[in-house]
């Protein structure tokens, strides 16, 4: 990856418009159907993001879209998704500041995903457990998500492109640890990557010790681009049993920053049935998310922070979603 001068997050108003003109004087002008607008509305997000992350890794990310796309997950008291609810049941607030919800869709949809292997020399014996735990996510996925794997080490690598196939390539089992860990810039890869593709639901799955050593870009910057594409991150622990203490804290840190920021949920160590569970409820949440997107009533580019708070009206349900981006800033 080449270096990196600085992350700008410039977002121009760009609305879509639709105008179907009348074929004869005296006809009446048609309304665009509900869903049609639903539809451009994400179409004119998508492509403004892939349009920006097409360019060389020297550019500045730029997004040509106002439109704030939301991926949120449900759950019950005993953690597990709920499905069934209505638009009118949710409330956005930015800065709070309560926001009109432009379209809204619950129904199951495919997903994509980017799994990342750290295969740094920290992670030794613990390489052929992340790769088990590949393996069972693979497993996992329905019929329509599809899934590449990448490892990183002292730079990424792509070990098996996009593809629904549950069976893995080869070249994983060849993996060892060893190098230094580049974290932060495998995030920004994956980021890259799923901006490309057209499935509305999007993650990233680190199975990481969470010690960056070498990346160029600063976990901020790998961050505020996954926002910026609203890719929800989940992190799993791969630290060694016997790793404590201040090593053990700040490596927790900066995969529980990932996760808890973007939506995701952040899995300390763990192996066997425990992971095997996390990757099940992974793919689970993945299908049966809420999407919500608005635009911002606050239209100042000021560079600053956008808090986002999302509520459902139907008590002892707890909300996961990304908790904000930032705004742009005229130079």
């Amino acid at each position: 990856m080449k270096m990196i001068q600085g992350l700008e997050i410039k977002v121009q108003s760009l609305k879509p418009i639709l105008c179907i003109k009348g074929q004869k004087r005296g006809f009446r002008r048609a309304a665009a159907p509900p869903f049609l607008r639903i539809f451009l509305l994400l179409l004119t997000a998508h492509f403004s993001l892939l349009a920006v992350f097409a360019q060389t890794d020297d550019d500045v990310i730029k997004v040509e879209s106002s439109i704030v796309v939301l991926n949120a997950t449900v759950s019950d008291t005993k953690g597990k998704p709920m499905a069934g609810l209505k638009q009118t049941q949710f409330k956005v607030f930015e800065d709070g500041q309560e926001q009109k919800v432009q379209f809204f869709e619950s129904q199951s949809t495919p997903f994509a995903a980017v799994i990342l292997l750290d295969t740094s020399g920290s992670m030794e014996e613990r390489v052929s457990l992340a790769r088990s735990a590949a393996i069972s996510f693979l497993d996992g996925l329905r019929s329509d998500d599809v899934a590449a794997i990448y490892n990183f080490d002292s730079k990424v690598s792509l070990v098996q492109d996009f593809s629904n196939l549950r069976d893995i390539n080869e070249k994983i089992f060849d993996l060892k640890a060893d190098g230094m860990t580049t974290l932060n810039d495998a995030v920004y890869k994956a980021t890259l990557e799923l901006a490309k593709r057209t499935e509305k639901r999007k993650a990233i799955i680190v199975l990481s010790d969470g010690a960056d050593t070498q990346s160029k870009l600063s976990g901020d910057k790998a961050l505020k681009a996954a926002l910026l594409s609203n890719i929800t991150i989940y992190t799993i622990d791969m630290s060694a049993v016997d790793t404590g203490g201040r090593e053990r804290m700040q490596s927790q840190a900066a995969l529980k920053n990932f996760a808890e920021k973007s939506g995701g949920v952040f899995i300390p160590t763990a192996g066997g049935v425990a992971m095997r569970e996390a990757f099940k409820n992974i793919v689970g949440e993945l299908g049966i998310q809420y999407t919500l997107g608005y635009q911002p009533s606050n239209t100042k580019k000021d560079g600053k922070w956008r808090a986002i708070e999302l509520r459902v009206s139907r008590p002892n349900l707890t909300i996961r979603t990304r908790k904000g981006y930032n705004a742009p800033k005229e130079k």
